[in-house]
């Protein structure tokens, strides 16, 4: 699984001229979802978006100190097949990308996961395999890649903090 983080201030997506989804501050994640990924893949990107330092303390002063779930900000979820295209020459090709029929009810679970793991209020989605129009303002700019087949380096007999 991949997902591209970014820190926004804030974003929404539009579906035949009508927006569908929107958060004020808070993360926008794409998501890609590789024919190979498993409940594991989405328990790691879900675990990784919620807990990453990306914002910072106003009390402290502390850049890169405070999660998404600790601002009590909102996530956008919106999933993009693209992020695992290949490029053929000048075409890209999505064999690797889990095709449609197996990804909707993959993804619906991965939106669900965030649901019960943090305010469900606070996290959005787009239109699985709709055309969508993602509008952000992103705030840094930060930007963030999560893939779920490298651990981190830190890992040790695959416990990792969150």
């Amino acid at each position: 699984m991949r997902a591209i983080v970014q820190r926004v201030s804030s974003a929404s997506v539009e579906v035949e001229g009508r927006i569908v989804s929107e958060i004020g501050p808070g993360l926008l994640v794409l998501v890609g979802v590789h024919e190979s990924d498993t409940d594991s893949d989405a328990d790691y990107i879900c675990r990784k978006v919620l807990n990453m330092r990306l914002f910072p303390n106003e009390t402290t002063g502390r850049a890169w100190d405070q999660s998404v779930v600790q601002k009590n900000y909102g996530v956008l979820l919106v999933s993009q097949f693209t992020l695992y295209g290949i490029l053929k020459g000048n075409k890209p090709d999505f064999h690797v990308a889990m095709p449609p029929q197996k990804a909707k009810p993959f993804y619906a679970s991965f939106v669900d996961r965030f649901r019960t793991s943090y305010n469900p209020d606070a996290i959005k989605d787009g239109v699985f395999g709709a055309m969508m129009k993602v509008n952000l303002v992103n705030d840094g700019p930060v930007t963030m890649q999560l893939d779920s087949s490298q651990p981190s380096k830190n890992a040790k007999d695959g416990m990792e903090e969150p």
